[in-house]
Formats: structure tokens, C-alpha cells, sequence
């Protein structure tokens, strides 16, 4: 087995179907026959058999199991992979479709076409599941290997109904004893609950190197994805492990990444909502320009290992989006408090944003002591921040944030009594 991702994800869409069309037939559904004749001697009386049109059965309730919940990312898993059309090749498939979407639904039922061939009963076979799965990967992966890069992401846990959470292009997060095989230090921590695994599968000409480059770069932008998701404390081990087909895992440097503090649950209801989220942010993550550079210190900010530290990061951002004028203008407190607050808190979050400020001239002075709510304090404006990067990322707030104040202040304004 190469690729085990693509194995379980199939294992448990066979098994669910096999459930799905057992129902059928329990409920009366009929299983087509077709009457062949199986031998014909001379002088003698034709022997007949009777053949399940098993593959009919099946495409007919293609609705029914097309709305399973291991459906989609069985699809998802096959609509990611280059080979798709060379196994419905040499399934037979007289029709080859165009679009990956289109492959993968047809695999999906030529795959199960094959596991139930001519069998009058639905129930989970292992034995003919492992012979249709070993036909499906020789076409999927001939003259090609499967390399897998996992790192431990430190600071979230999947909702317990949940063992892989698929992001996408072989992108996935991973409760860590379900990996088989998994280094241990990769899954088990101090806390003796196993680690979310980022985990990255990669098929490639065996004489490449190991994507650890590209694996280290879609791993930080799920971690970026996140800390603008969810408020929370996230950060990457220090070591990933990568392997090749069913070779051994070998440790590579990854280098630490945050300070992971209470561990933040992604619910099951909410893992569509983050998959979307982490391929927006993939797509609009800025190169260049002041967003891009505000959003480097914000993350720099996450990393810090005390809030004091990272108060500047936040505040520098801030002023990158907000106050191009530099500091002396004294108009971050207005627009950020223009933008983030409802008009009758507005003057309430000015007055913190200028002790926030005061506060940071305190720390770079070295005269700020541990006062009450200052956490607090460094909290709220790290929130202030990270709405306005996610809002502007996701294209729910212009670009240009200081046009955006100045003309809610101008509103503001205008409306106000005389």
C-alpha cells in the first residue's frame, strides 16, 4: 500500500455503501439478473446461470450514495490525483470525462463496480475491497511514489467524531494515531493526547527530492489560516518526518513556530467553514505591499512568548493599515476605533487603543510593570488586528483601511447635532 490517506478515505466510503445498498435490498429493493448460458454439450440440455447485474444496481442509486457523508471526501481525495483517467481506462470505461469532478464520480463508481462484480449480496468484504484498492493504486501510481511530510500543529484539536480533516492537493490535518506507523514523538505529547498532524501527500517521479520545501510553506499558511480563524494559541513542532511509499520516516528540521497555549477544538460543524477559509487565505495571502507586511507582524506577534512582547508587533501593524502618517498624527486611537466599535462604544475603545499605546512606550522604556487587566489589554488589540486582516483578506473591508475610516468619521460627523 502507497498511499494510505487514499486507502482509508476509500475503506470507509466501501464500507458505508456496502451499508447503503444492504438497506436496499432489506427494503426490497431487486438486484437485476441476467440468464447466461454457462455450458452446452452435444446430445445434452443447456445449462443456464443466473448473473447479478450488480454494476446496474449500483449506478441506479448513484443519488443515494452520492449523499453519504464519506461520499465528498472519497471524491475529493480522487479528484486530486493526476491518474484518474488511466484507471477508468483500463476498467473499460467507455466514457471518459473531462472535468476532475466528473473523473472522480466515475472512479468512485467504477471502484465500487468492481469491489461488489457480480455478487448478490452487499457486506463490507475486505479481501475483495484490498484486490479492487490494489488495481486502483497500480493505475493511480504506476512509475511514480508517494511521499507523506507530517508535522505535529501544536494548539488545536479535531472534534472526536473527526480523524483527518481534508484541506485540499494532498493537504490534510491528521489526529496522529490514526497515521500508521507515525513516529511516536510526532503523535504523543506531554499531555498523552494524541497531536493534530499537519500532513502532506505528494506524488512524484521516484528520483525527486522529498517536497519538505513545499510541505514547510502550505504548512505555514494553515497556520496562518488559523490564528486568523480562531482566536488561539497555534504553532508547528520543531521537527517533521517525511517517508516515501512504505519506507521509513525520517526526521527533518522545521524550526518552532508560536507558543501554544489552551488547545482550541475545531467542532465538526465548523470543519467545511475552515477548509473554505484555509484555501481563501491560500489564494489571497498578499506578497507584497503594507497588508502583507502587517500580517508578517501579526504572526510575528503570535510567536512571542510573553504578551509584553508582542504588543509592538500588533501596534506596528495597526499602523501600517491605519496611520501612514507615522505615529506623531495621533489617528490610530480614531480609525481603528471607527472601523472595530458600534458608535456608542467608540469612544471607550479610543481610550484603550491610547493606553494600549501607553503601554507600549513603557515596555520599550523598560518602566512597564504586571498591572491589572494589561493582558487583557494586549488581547484585545491582538483581536482588533486580526479581524481587520481576516475581514480585509476575505474582501468583507476595502484594502485601503484609511479611506474606509475617514469616511465613516466624516459620516460620523456630518450626522452629529449641531
Amino acid at each position: 500500500m502507497r498511499d494510505r490517506t487514499l486507502h482509508g478515505i476509500l475503506e470507509a466510503f466501501t464500507a458505508d455503501a456496502a451499508g447503503r445498498l444492504a438497506a436496499e435490498t432489506a427494503g426490497g429493493a431487486e438486484i437485476p439478473f441476467e440468464v447466461l448460458e454457462a455450458e452446452r454439450r452435444p446430445g445434452r440440455v443447456p445449462l443456464y446461470c443466473y448473473q447479478p447485474l450488480t454494476d446496474q444496481f449500483i449506478d441506479q442509486r448513484l443519488g443515494l450514495l452520492s449523499a453519504l457523508p464519506t461520499y465528498t471526501p472519497a471524491m475529493r481525495a480522487l479528484a486530486e490525483l493526476d491518474r484518474v483517467a488511466a484507471y477508468l481506462s483500463q476498467r473499460g470505461e467507455p466514457r471518459l470525462p473531462g472535468e476532475p469532478r466528473e473523473r472522480a464520480d466515475a472512479a468512485l463508481l467504477s471502484f465500487l463496480r468492481s469491489v461488489f462484480a457480480e455478487r448478490s449480496e452487499f457486506g463490507f468484504d475486505p479481501v475483495r475491497f484490498e484486490l479492487s484498492y490494489g488495481e486502483l493504486e497500480r493505475a493511480l501510481y504506476d512509475g511514480h511514489s508517494v511521499t507523506t511530510v507530517v508535522a505535529p500543529l501544536l494548539g488545536v484539536a479535531l472534534d472526536h467524531t473527526t480523524t483527518e480533516l481534508e484541506l485540499g492537493e494532498g493537504l490534510s490535518l491528521t489526529r496522529g494515531d490514526a497515521v500508521a506507523d507515525a513516529p511516536g514523538e510526532a503523535v504523543w505529547g506531554d499531555s498523552g493526547e494524541p497531536h493534530v498532524l499537519a500532513m502532506l501527500t505528494v506524488t512524484q517521479e521516484p528520483s525527486r527530492q522529498p517536497p519538505v520545501s513545499l510541505a514547510r510553506a502550505r504548512f505555514r499558511r494553515v497556520l496562518t489560516a488559523l490564528r486568523l480563524f480562531e482566536r488561539g494559541g497555534y504553532a508547528l513542532g520543531p521537527l517533521a518526518w517525511t517517508r516515501t511509499d512504505t519506507g521509513p520516516w525520517r526526521p527533518v528540521a522545521f524550526g518552532g513556530s508560536g507558543r501554544p497555549r489552551l488547545l482550541t477544538l475545531i467542532s465538526a460543524q465548523h470543519e467545511d467553514e475552515l477548509r473554505a477559509f484555509c484555501n481563501l487565505i491560500a489564494r489571497r495571502t498578499p506578497s507584497g505591499g503594507e497588508l502583507a507586511w502587517a500580517l508578517a507582524r501579526f504572526e510575528m506577534g503570535c510567536e512571542r512568548l510573553a504578551p509584553f512582547d508582542a504588543l509592538t508587533d500588533y501596534l506596528l501593524a495597526l499602523r501600517a493599515m491605519l496611520e501612514p502618517e507615522g505615529p506623531a498624527s495621533g489617528r490610530l486611537a480614531q480609525r481603528l476605533c471607527v472601523i472595530c466599535a458600534k458608535p456608542e462604544d467608540r469612544a471607550a475603545l479610543a481610550e484603550r487603543t491610547a493606553r494600549a499605546i501607553s503601554l507600549e512606550r513603557a515596555v520599550i522604556a523598560g518602566l512597564a510593570t504586571v498591572e491589572p487587566g494589561a493582558d487583557a489589554l494586549v488581547d484585545e488589540v491582538s483581536e482588533h488586528l486580526r479581524a481587520l486582516l481576516r475581514d480585509t483578506l476575505c474582501g468583507h473591508l476595502d484594502s485601503d483601511l484609511v479611506s474606509v475610516a475617514d469616511g465613516l468619521l466624516a459620516e460620523a460627523a456630518a450626522s452629529a447635532p449641531a
